[in-house]
């Protein structure tokens, strides 16, 4: 037996550190709706919707783990008559860059995203994030002092919603776990199953999944983060958060249990709670038209600049399906 699992270890390292390829310059393969901009020295890819304009915020998206801007193309083009929308890739996924040498933590994650915002001159800002994206928003929320308002989509603050066997098995080994994720099969296997709907997971998904592990730099920065990962400590910041939330959940996530939505509620003060039926951890993918208009409901929410907060109570509502 421990021969085996030696020959399998054995295995596993030469996959890992097999030549990977040099990569295609990000720009190369953006498409024409992406953005560049460099934010203290690390190339940001971002897509935006609608235009700004006088008194009506702008809501700034980030996206969950092993994911990209993409994740919000349904949703976005929703909101437009009410939201400037501006969702961007966070430092070691999609077509932003992967540097080696950048903390990749959450609160160094939600600081780039801090100093994109204040270099795009944005102001009246709703900053949402879904999964992994919901840890950095709360993050940018804590420091952003543009941030009028937050919007959580089944976000990884409580539990992670990682599976088991990829959090204890995968991740330990950094270089493995890139190249692992780097492939088009495993990545579908492990967001389809996030899914109530896995054949969301389409070759159009996937094809721009894929564009980060076929970016430059993909092996050896995603080495680097993946060596970031671990459970954070953002449960503990629930009880300070100052401005309006608005959590978005799927009732039908398969990773995390609705009791996690009401506990979230619970603790953050003031919270307005939209559970929506027949849909699961991609909430915002799978139902975008009432994502969307939970959303626009809630303009009166947000706390805009010199206005008293919005409502005190939480406010549980259950969406109908559609």
């Amino acid at each position: 037996m421990v021969a085996l699992l030696l020959i399998i270890y054995g295995v596993l390292i030469i996959y890992a550190y097999w030549p990977y390829g040099e990569g295609i310059p990000a720009k190369e393969l953006a498409g024409p709706n992406d953005h560049f901009i460099d934010v203290d020295g690390i190339q940001l890819r971002y897509q935006s919707w609608g235009q700004p304009r006088p008194g009506q915020p702008t809501l700034v998206l980030i996206h969950g783990f092993a994911n990209s801007l993409q994740s919000f193309n349904r949703i976005a083009p929703l909101l437009t008559e009410h939201y400037q929308v501006i969702a961007l890739d966070l430092p070691g996924f999609g077509l932003s860059a992967k540097p080696v040498e950048h903390d990749y933590s959450n609160p160094s994650q939600a600081k780039i995203v801090t100093r994109f915002i204040t270099q795009l001159g944005l102001e009246n800002i709703v900053i949402g994030g879904h999964s992994m994206g919901g840890a950095h928003a709360l993050h940018v929320a804590a420091i952003a002092p543009q941030v009028i308002g937050m919007i959580l989509f089944n976000p990884g603050i409580i539990t992670t919603g990682v599976p088991p066997a990829t959090e204890y098995f995968i991740f330990p080994l950094p270089r493995l776990a890139a190249r692992i994720f780097g492939e088009r099969g495993f990545r579908e296997s492990f967001l389809s199953s996030s899914y109530l709907d896995p054949g969301r997971v389409n070759d159009d998904v996937l094809d721009e999944l894929m564009l980060g592990p076929r970016s430059e730099g993909y092996i050896e920065g995603t080495t680097v983060l993946m060596s970031y990962y671990k459970a954070g400590d953002e449960i503990n910041m629930l009880a300070d958060v100052s401005v309006p939330t608005l959590i978005v959940w799927g009732k039908e996530d398969k990773r995390k249990p609705q009791n996690e939505a009401q506990q979230l509620s619970d603790m953050i003060k003031g919270s307005r709670l939209i559970i929506i039926e027949d849909a699961a951890h991609y909430v915002h993918e799978e139902k975008p038209g009432i994502a969307a208009q939970a959303i626009i409901d809630a303009r009166g929410f947000w706390k805009a600049s010199g206005t008293a907060p919005g409502p005190s109570a939480t406010d549980d509502m259950r969406a109908p399906d559609a």
